[in-house]
C-alpha cells in the first residue's frame, strides 16, 4: 500500500469517530502545550533571577573585614583602609575598570516633621559605575572628593519623604552633621535589595573624603571592585584578598567574594527546576500515548470485520499495520501540532497585554515537543498495529 493511500484510509477512519479523535489528539494537544511553557516558564524566570543578580553590578567583587565591630578599637589597624582601595587601583589597574570605597556613619534629620535617623555613606565618583546605580540629577564627580565639596545624594525614597518626588531633590538643602549640604541629586539600585546591601531605604551618599571628618575610625565596609572580564573574576578575587592579607597583620580575616557563586547557584537551580517541569510533562505525555494505545486497541476489536475482508481481498498484513500505525500518527501529530501552536501562542500573547514584557521561547522546547509526537505515536500505535496485523482473515470474517 502505498503512503497516500494509507494516509486517505486513516484519515477516513479517523473522520467517521470524530469526538473520540479529538478527545484523543486533546490529550497530546495539552502535553506538547505543557512542555512549551514549563520550558518557557523556566527560561522567564531564570533570565528574571540573572538580571536580578547582574543587576546589582557587573562583575563585581566585595570584600569587608569579617571580625570585629567599627568601635572594637583593638582592631582598628585591621579594618581595611583608603590606602588598601588605593593599592588594589593600583596593582590589579589593567585587570580591574574601577575600585570604590563605601564608609558608613549615622545622623538624624528631620523628616516630615519629625527626627529620624538616617544612614549615612561615603563614597566616589567610580561607586555609581560600579554599583549600576541610577541617578536622577548628577552624581559624585572627582572634584566633589578632591575638594571635599559638601554635597550629597538621597535615595529615591528618602527624596519623596523630604522634597516630594525624585525630580525635586537637585538643588534642595539638607543639614548633615551641623551643616549644609546641597542634594544635587537622588539614586536608587538597579535592582532592590531590600536592604542587603549598605543602601538602605533611607540612605544619604556624600564625598568620603568630607564622611571622615564625622568618623572616629576609618573603615572601609566594603569595598568593590569591578573587574574588565568575567573570565577573570576568581583570579582578581584571589589577588584581592592576597593584597588585603599582605597589608594586615597575620590572622586579620577579609571575606573577599563574588557574584559568580550566586550566579552559578542561581543557573543550577533553574535547570533543576526546568528538568523537573519537563519531567511532569513527559508524564502527560506518556499518559496521551496510553490513551491513543487505547482508542486503538478499542478501533482494532470494532474493525476486525473490516481487517478480514480487507486481507481477503489482497490486502498485506503489512498493508494493515501502516494504515493502523498511521491512524496512530495523524492522532498524535495532530495533537501535538496544535499543542505547540496553543504552547507558543500564550506566551506571545502577553506581550498584547504588557508592552514590555517579553517572554523567550526555546525553539528546542518546540522541536522535542514535535519529536515525542512522532515518537509517541509511533511507539504506542506499534500495539495495536501489530495486532490489526496479526489478525487471522478466516477468524476476522466471522467476527461479529
Amino acid at each position: 500500500m502505498r503512503v497516500a493511500e494509507a494516509f486517505r484510509f486513516s484519515l477516513h477512519a479517523l473522520r467517521a469517530n470524530p469526538v473520540r479523535s479529538l478527545l484523543t489528539g486533546l490529550g497530546m494537544l495539552i502535553g506538547n502545550a505543557s512542555v512549551i511553557l514549563v520550558v518557557t516558564i523556566s527560561l522567564t524566570s531564570q533570565e528574571y533571577i540573572l538580571e536580578q543578580i547582574q543587576g546589582i553590578g557587573s562583575n563585581i567583587i566585595f570584600a569587608y573585614y569579617e571580625a570585629g565591630t567599627q568601635d572594637a578599637t583593638q582592631f582598628e589597624s585591621d579594618f581595611i583602609k583608603l590606602a588598601d582601595v588605593e593599592a588594589v587601583r593600583q596593582q590589579l589597574a589593567p585587570r580591574i575598570v574601577a575600585a570604590t570605597a563605601v564608609t558608613s556613619s549615622q545622623d538624624r534629620i528631620l523628616v516630615q516633621g519629625k527626627e529620624r535617623d538616617v544612614r549615612v555613606n561615603g563614597s566616589d565618583h567610580e561607586y555609581k559605575r560600579v554599583r549600576n546605580l541610577i541617578v536622577t540629577g548628577r552624581f559624585l564627580d572627582e572634584s566633589d572628593v578632591a575638594l571635599r565639596s559638601k554635597v550629597a545624594l538621597v535615595t529615591d525614597q528618602l527624596a519623596g519623604k523630604l522634597f516630594g518626588s525624585p525630580a525635586n531633590a537637585p538643588g534642595q538643602t539638607l543639614k548633615l552633621f551641623g551643616l549644609p549640604f546641597t542634594v544635587i541629586g537622588s539614586f536608587r539600585e538597579r535592582v532592590e535589595s531590600f536592604g542587603q546591601t549598605e543602601v538602605a531605604a533611607d540612605t544619604i551618599l556624600i564625598p568620603l573624603t568630607v564622611l571622615k571628618y564625622f568618623t572616629q575610625v576609618e573603615r572601609v565596609d566594603p569595598m568593590y571592585v569591578q573587574v574588565r572580564s568575567p573570565q577573570d573574576v576568581e583570579a582578581v578575587t584571589a589577588s584581592v584578598r592576597q593584597i588585603l592579607e599582605r597589608r594586615h597583620r597575620p590572622g586579620a580575616q577579609y571575606r573577599v567574594e563574588n557574584l559568580q557563586a550566586i550566579l552559578s547557584a542561581a543557573r543550577n537551580i533553574a535547570l533543576i527546576l526546568q528538568l523537573v517541569l519537563i519531567l511532569v510533562s513527559a508524564i502527560a505525555l506518556v499518559i496521551s500515548g496510553i490513551g491513543i494505545m487505547n482508542i486503538m486497541l478499542v478501533t482494532v476489536t470494532e474493525r476486525t470485520r473490516e481487517i478480514g475482508i480487507r486481507m481477503a481481498i489482497g490486502a498485506s498484513r503489512r498493508d494493515v499495520l501502516a494504515q493502523f500505525l498511521m491512524e496512530a500518527m495523524l492522532l498524535s501529530l495532530a495533537g501535538g501540532l496544535a499543542g505547540i501552536l496553543v504552547g507558543v501562542a500564550i506566551p506571545l500573547s502577553a506581550r498584547f497585554f504588557a508592552e514590555n514584557i517579553r517572554i523567550p521561547i526555546s525553539p528546542i522546547s518546540v522541536g522535542v515537543a514535535f519529536g515525542v509526537s512522532c515518537v509517541v505515536g509511533l511507539a504506542f500505535g506499534l500495539l495495536p498495529a501489530n495486532r490489526a496485523a496479526r489478525l487471522n482473515p478466516t477468524e476476522a470474517l466471522r467476527y461479529e
